[in-house]
């Protein structure tokens, strides 16, 4: 079986029930595997096998379905949003029209002619700006579906349909006819979906940011040494390209000449220029501060990290969160329930409350019913999850942090435990120089030199961190000779014509190098959970270093904040008990767990599972994979720009403790506004429809008027897309 998923842009959806249509009628579809659509970003998913079906077929048959589908491509939808607008234009002048004809004196001779006049425009209207919504219904019914448009094109109807016979009914006077209600719907519906465009276009404002900032353009460098500009899609593997000072780099390559600072604050989100040197691999997107570059391609198109970084957002996007599966069941059956709402309204006002109204029993009756049509919204029930999502995953790609699936940003948020893997999480993966024990035959500068020297040749991540301060005090040490390494234990090698050995307690002694000396400082840093390392120099014992992985600046103020959030934190390490424990005292956290083997982590999860806890995995990304996959929200910190081989639901890609933080403050943000924006939905619906049906009107004299209702449909689904703007908010 050839599996394979392509992404679409589908055209013509209207609500979200348009996209709950084409998504379960693609997965009726023979071969396809799994299909997601998402009506708030008005694209698709599709995985399918290839020795079924194909790209060709999927997109045909969203064609028989009515809608229209076209791969990867990010549409140009200039000229359909002129016509949009002008549509609206036009609706909103009509109904000025309506409403100078009904309320501005009015010559006689024009007065007898008004109901045609109204009439003439209403049809040009209903058949001109109205013709989607008629399409789109038709469509859903076609579908055996009911979506918003179903309501929409009722109420129109409704309103066209009755008012056109009551005209021929009686000729010349207005008689019941109410054009103006079947116009008017049409505009405010068109209004309210103008200002939705609007405020979704904002909603998805920074991954079209991040989409921008590709560069157009490349100098292309020839085998000959001649620039010449080209399109930067033409690119391929294994181009030189020539990048500028203040350009922006147009491929991932590798740095083949040149040195420069790169600011590359728009992908990882580090504020700091890096350098770039010979042999440096750089990304494309980011922008060439200083000197001038000649970069060899080495990823283009979907390869790049940039490219990644915009799928997994995407995919993010189209994900549906679990509380987003209950609102779409009650989507599936809203339109069915109130349209029988709608019939039985009528039927009580004609039949049974005739007398209360005081009008023509039919016409109130139909005006209600048309009014409960109307005002139902299912779509602010579809868009209240994916909006919030949307805006949640751009704020989280502000901060650097990439949601990979929806239901992460929902996980995240119930979290109540977070075990942090100790080595490049709480620390910060190196071993450094914390503490210099020297004898009285060496200064401290003297026992760093002899150490470094010893060093040199190892690499072993001790010796290193030994060499790397050495460097760092600019001391200067000569070859060593006759090296020789022995693991688990230590160095011997000459230097300066005598022996020198740099090692543990247990490899000195094996020489016969007596260690008495300084004793109670080695207990000291053996009890603080460092590592020691001896240096002995021509048969005497010189002194001796601690190290140790140094902690996180911000790793204490990130656990003091997560105990605001009742979130319990727990280390997790193959070091020794004391090391955990030393390192947890330090940061404040009260439970650890040590010697764990990696294949012991995902057991650790489960168990917290077990206990009917909510458990976060903060970790490397890769050697945590297991752990990360089990936990019910894997956190990959410090990716930088390898966010393709990251594991987990959320990708860190600064190296940053403070982003844990952060992420968890996200989904709290982002869930409890899809909360909000589904009691909003609820609220409106059982509210407004009751107020629609004319409940209040025997008590208090209150109703709706169909064009109203419209009006009110149009704009729920606006407060909600605007309520998941709020999301945007800075972060702590």
């Amino acid at each position: 079986m050839a599996e394979q998923t392509i992404k679409f842009d589908i055209i013509g959806m209207h609500c979200v029930n348009c996209a709950m249509t084409i998504e379960r009628r693609l997965k009726d579809l023979q071969g396809v595997k799994s299909a997601r659509i998402n009506f708030s970003r008005t694209t698709g998913i599709v995985t399918y096998d290839a020795d079924v079906t194909n790209k060709t077929q999927i997109v045909k048959y969203i064609k028989e379905i009515g809608y229209a589908a076209k791969e990867r491509i990010r549409l140009d939808q200039a000229d359909q949003t002129s016509i949009q607008m002008g549509w609206l234009i036009f609706s909103i002048l009509a109904s000025v029209a309506m409403m100078v004809f009904m309320y501005a004196p009015m010559p006689a001779s024009v007065h007898d002619f008004m109901p045609y006049i109204m009439m003439i425009i209403a049809t040009v209207t209903v058949l001109g700006p109205g013709m989607d919504f008629f399409v789109s219904a038709y469509k859903s019914i076609r579908n055996l579906f009911a979506n918003m448009d179903v309501l929409v094109s009722l109420g129109v109807l409704s309103a066209y349909i009755y008012s056109a016979f009551a005209v021929f009914g009686s000729f010349g006077t207005s008689g019941h006819a109410f054009f103006e209600t079947a116009v008017m719907l049409i505009a405010f519906i068109r209004i309210g979906k103008y200002l939705e465009e609007r405020v979704k276009g904002r909603a998805s404002h920074a991954l079209q940011k991040l989409v921008k900032l590709q560069a157009d353009k490349a100098r292309l460098l020839s085998p000959e040494g001649k620039e010449s500009e080209v399109s930067a899609s033409l690119l391929q593997v294994g181009d030189m390209v020539v990048v500028r000072a203040g350009e922006i780099i147009p491929v991932d390559g590798e740095v083949m000449e040149g040195s420069s600072s790169v600011d590359e604050s728009m992908v990882t989100g580090e504020s700091m220029p890096v350098l770039k040197q010979k042999g440096d691999g750089v990304v494309g997107a980011t922008i060439n501060k200083t000197g001038v570059l000649r970069v060899k391609t080495t990823k283009v198109g979907e390869e790049t990290v940039l490219s990644q970084i915009v799928t997994m957002v995407e995919d993010a996007q189209m994900d549906k969160a679990p509380i987003q599966r209950h609102a779409d069941q009650i989507a599936n059956i809203f339109v069915p329930i109130v349209v029988g709402l709608s019939i039985v309204t009528f039927l009580c006002w004609y039949f049974v409350f005739y007398n209360v109204a005081g009008q023509d029993p039919f016409v109130w009756a139909l005006k209600t019913a048309i009014a409960v049509v109307v005002i139902a919204c299912p779509c602010a029930m579809g868009l209240a999850t994916p909006t919030a999502i949307m805006v949640g995953s751009g704020v989280g790609l502000d901060h650097a942090i990439l949601i990979k699936r929806a239901s992460a940003l929902e996980e995240i948020a119930r979290l109540n435990v977070i075990v942090f893997d100790k080595t490049g999480t709480i620390t910060e993966g190196h071993f450094v120089v914390t503490d210099i024990v020297s004898s009285n035959q060496v200064t401290e500068s003297e026992l760093i030199t002899l150490a470094a020297a010893g060093c040199a040749l190892s690499n072993h991540p001790l010796a290193q961190s030994v060499v790397e301060e050495g460097r760092k005090r600019n001391l200067p040490w000569d070859l060593v000779r006759d090296f020789q390494e022995e693991a688990g234990g230590g160095i011997i090698c000459r230097y300066k014509g005598k022996d020198l050995l740099v090692g543990n307690e247990r490899f000195l002694v094996s020489h016969r190098i007596k260690i008495d000396a300084l004793q109670g400082k080695y207990e000291e840093l053996t009890a603080r959970g460092k590592s020691t390392i001896f240096i002995a120099y021509d048969g005497l014992y010189r002194g001796l270093l601690g190290l140790m992985d140094k902690i996180k600046q911000n790793a204490r103020d990130v656990v003091t904040q997560l105990k605001k959030m009742n979130v319990r934190s727990v280390i997790m390490t193959g070091d020794s008990d004391l090391v955990a424990k030393t390192v947890a005292a330090e940061v404040g956290i009260d439970e650890y767990r040590a010697k764990v083997l990696p294949a012991e982590k995902m057991e650790i999860i489960k168990d917290f599972q077990g206990k009917g806890l909510k458990v976060g995995m903060v970790g490397d990304g890769i050697n945590d994979a297991p752990a990360l996959a089990q936990a019910d929200a894997g956190i990959a910190i410090g990716a930088g720009t390898d966010v393709a081989k990251e594991t987990g639901d959320i990708v860190l890609i600064r190296n940053d403790m403070m982003d844990v933080v952060r992420a968890i403050q996200l989904g709290k943000r982002t869930l409890s506004k899809v909360r909000q924006n589904l009691f909003w939905a609820f609220f409106y619906n059982v509210i407004g429809i009751p107020i629609a049906a004319g409940i209040m009107y025997p008590f208090l004299g209150i109703s709706l008027k169909p064009e109203y209702a419209g009006l009110a449909m149009a704009f729920s689904s606006v407060s909600v897309v605007t309520n998941s703007l709020l999301l945007k908010r800075r972060l702590v």
